[in-house]
């Protein structure tokens, strides 16, 4: 009787309904009051090697054992990072085709990142994460936070661009609120995984210098400010070890030097080797046996490098037991924080509230790139308005791979234009690309793509304005998971679709979405581009707002777009930086020749312009910075210095505009970029208001990371703080030295 009565109470108490009085014959490892490394130790306590192993691998396709006989919850992942994916079946890599696993697409990373807006990436988190847990989800697979190192890979739209402070201040508040709401976030793909060709087992050979400044700090940010209990560990090899069992990187750096005290998750059939994945740091083996797309087929989950090989070899003394304790650890922190947290809300899915906040996001995302006064297009103006671009009418959160969602809406741009316009809004595809499918394409007949084109351009003669809406979209070879862009240019002849609709009509709006920078051989005939992104559910109503001037622009590009691809520094070497070269019996072997010169640093160093450059957004009404002060001249090791500009708006039209700061070394022992990014601010003017916006430097943000000495290093002398509206639209710059 007594055996039982326990088992009705520690049933009870993991639900939360007894006092605490009550909990004094409970294991600890179920009483919430006590320390989560005593819950942790107690629970590690009680399990047999057969349960701490069942721990470390995955039990069907987006789940994790936990310990049935201690009732300690499995665990259960959902790929994101732009909503929770639809159900999948247990075993193989259908859909399971549920009812009521519709959610809300927020936009996508790219997109958030274009706000510079860290409060909005607190709510995208929130909402986010509340969806998640309405679906019962543990872990959620993002963000990532991946550098934007060539135009030509096909996730860019998954993370954040080219910079790793940006990166690093738009991923930790996500982070923060996601984990509010007792959903993991899983940061990916950790480390250098900057492409998508060959991306199993292309090895990738990078200075330490670049690896620290650029391809590393976003990463250690989400780990020490935003407590992300999870990472997930990378395709790729990075000094001739798979990054999943990679020694340096997992033991050395993300638990070594900076602390991580969650689980390491792999990739989807990115482990290779059970003694490596013992020794060297990996905790949640998912998905091996498979290519990504098949089934189990012959194998079972007992047969993953973490199953039984593992449980065998430490059997037999391969391995030391105490390599499963720490995975053990590491899994049941993960558990206590997310399974079996009774404190965490309830959460909800495809409210009105979430539909707000993806498209406020969606909104503060868009970016105008170019506009001679034809934007905004005043509705009681416009009454003849053709639509042209198959993007128009497309869902785009088909296809791309993982981060594919099942919409429970989505409001087209199209429908959004008619809607503000009119029905008489007239409709032309213009061209036409097929179906979305995992890694290769549908060939559409020449016959039919001539069709689309002419029919375009003899409605674009009749029309008092034309907007184009096409770009690129999630099928194979454009962005998509597994592969690369072909080429920088549009597909499907867009270039030539595009020159032709300016000729005939001058009023041209060309408001293309992509989650990448492309050639645009036509910018200068075109007098009005918006930069517009994947917006997911909202993307229609927060395009037509900005189009017809409801909304005021205020998007900034998170990455530069070149004029040309070689002018891009990941290809100015060759096959050796991108995509790399195959050696026999090597793989995939690649240099990032191009160093810490990523994105704006190779444009300013090498006195390459770009086509639009990083930080770069219009508006529909303007901003005059005033002159840069100071309160110090001179920095010391521990000081601080505040530097203040004002701001006013100058033109007709509320606006937000974020003033950028970037930081300038005038005499460096080692080679360093021209500038960096190093604050931001987006701030809110009404018509003639003006404010002071502050940036503290301290001296962290005079550093580099001195390779030969493994460390940061700050020199004196002479420093130029540079605010702006972008990379290179500089309004204001103070010196000041540090000793």
């Amino acid at each position: 009787m007594v055996q039982i009565q326990k088992i009705i109470l520690s049933a009870v108490l993991a639900v939360g309904l007894l006092p605490v009085s009550a909990r004094a014959d409970l294991p600890v490892y179920l009483d919430r009051s006590k320390p989560i490394e005593e819950r942790v130790e107690d629970a590690l306590s009680r399990m047999t090697l057969e349960e701490k192993v069942a721990l470390c691998h995955a039990q069907s396709k987006f789940s994790s054992a936990g310990v049935r006989r201690l009732g300690i919850p499995e665990v259960w992942l959902s790929d994101g990072p732009h909503g929770v994916r639809a159900e999948f079946n247990w075993d193989n890599w259908d859909y399971a085709n549920w009812t009521n696993d519709a959610c809300t697409v927020f936009p996508a990373l790219t997109a958030l990142a274009a706000t510079w807006n860290p409060e909005l990436s607190a709510l995208y988190g929130k909402s986010v994460g509340e969806e998640a847990r309405y679906r019962e989800k543990d872990i959620l697979l993002g963000p990532g936070v991946n550098i934007s190192r060539t135009p030509l890979n096909g996730r860019n739209f998954e993370y954040m661009g080219e910079d790793p402070y940006l990166t690093g201040e738009m991923a930790v508040p996500y982070i923060q609120e996601l984990q509010k709401n007792g959903v993991a976030a899983c940061v990916k793909h950790f480390a250098l995984n900057n492409q998508e060709k060959w991306r199993d087992n292309v090895n990738v050979k990078v200075s330490d210098r670049a690896l620290y400044e650029i391809y590393l700090p976003a990463f250690k940010r989400a780990v020490q400010e935003g407590k992300a209990w999870s990472v997930m560990g990378a395709y790729n090899r990075v000094w001739d070890e798979h990054c999943c069992h990679n020694a340096r990187l997992l033991n050395d750096i993300l638990r070594g030097e900076w602390g991580f005290d969650g689980a390491v998750v792999s990739d989807w059939g990115a482990t290779h080797d059970t003694k490596q994945a013992a020794l060297n740091g990996l905790d949640i083996e998912m998905g091996s046996y498979t290519d990504g797309l098949a089934t189990e087929s012959m194998y079972g989950y007992d047969a993953f490098y973490l199953a039984t090989p593992y449980l065998e070899m430490i059997k037999r003394g391969e391995i030391p037991e105490s390599t499963v304790d720490d995975k053990a650890r590491n899994i049941l922190r993960l558990i206590f924080r997310t399974a079996m947290n009774t404190d965490k809300p309830f959460g909800s899915m495809t409210t009105p509230e979430h539909y707000a906040a993806a498209k406020q996001v969606a909104v503060e995302a868009i970016v105008l790139l170019k506009n001679n006064g034809l934007l905004p297009l005043d509705p009681a103006k416009y009454d003849n308005v053709l639509v042209v671009g198959e993007n128009a009418v497309r869902i785009l959160s088909d296809g791309g791979g993982s981060s594919e969602l099942k919409a429970k809406d989505m409001f087209t741009p199209l429908e959004a234009i008619r809607e503000t316009y009119g029905n008489g809004v007239k409709f032309a595809e213009g061209y036409r690309t097929g179906r979305p499918f995992f890694g290769w394409e549908e060939i559409i007949p020449d016959e039919i793509l001539d069709s689309l084109h002419n029919e375009a351009v003899e409605l674009a003669k009749k029309a008092d304005v034309v907007i184009y809406i096409g770009g690129l979209n999630k099928n194979g070879f454009q962005e998509c998971e597994s592969t690369d862009r072909r080429e920088y240019n549009l597909p499907w002849n867009q270039d030539k679709l595009i020159e032709d609709l300016v000729a005939v009509n001058p009023n041209l709006v060309v408001a293309n979405i992509s989650g990448n920078a492309y050639a645009m051989p036509w910018v200068d005939k075109v007098p009005a581009i918006l930069q517009s992104w994947y917006l997911g559910t909202m993307i229609g109503p927060s395009m037509a707002d900005v189009i017809s001037g409801k909304a005021n622009p205020s998007g900034k590009l998170p990455f530069s777009f070149p004029k040309r691809l070689e002018d891009n520094g990941a290809h100015h070497f060759g096959e050796i930086s991108y995509p790399g070269i195959e050696i026999p019996g090597k793989g995939p072997q690649q240099e990032y020749l191009e160093d810490i010169f990523v994105g704006y640093r190779w444009h300013d160093t090498k006195k390459i312009p770009a086509l639009f450059p990083f930080g770069h957004g219009l508006s529909y009404t303007t901003f005059k910075y005033g002159k840069a002060a100071l309160s110090s001249k001179e920095m010391s090791d521990n000081g601080t210095i505040t530097v203040t500009v004002p701001v006013i708006n100058t033109g007709d039209v509320d606006g937000k505009e974020t003033v950028q700061l970037y930081i300038q070394d005038e005499k460096s022992s080692l080679p360093r970029p021209v500038k960096e990014l190093k604050g931001f601010r987006k701030i809110h003017l009404a018509p003639g208001q003006t404010t002071e916006v502050s940036f503290s430097i301290t001296p962290d943000d005079l550093k580099f990371f001195d390779d030969s000495k493994h460390e940061w290093i700050a020199e004196p002398g002479k420093f130029k703080a540079m605010i702006g509206a972008s990379s290179t639209d500089i309004r204001s710059t103070v010196r000041f030295s540090y000793k």
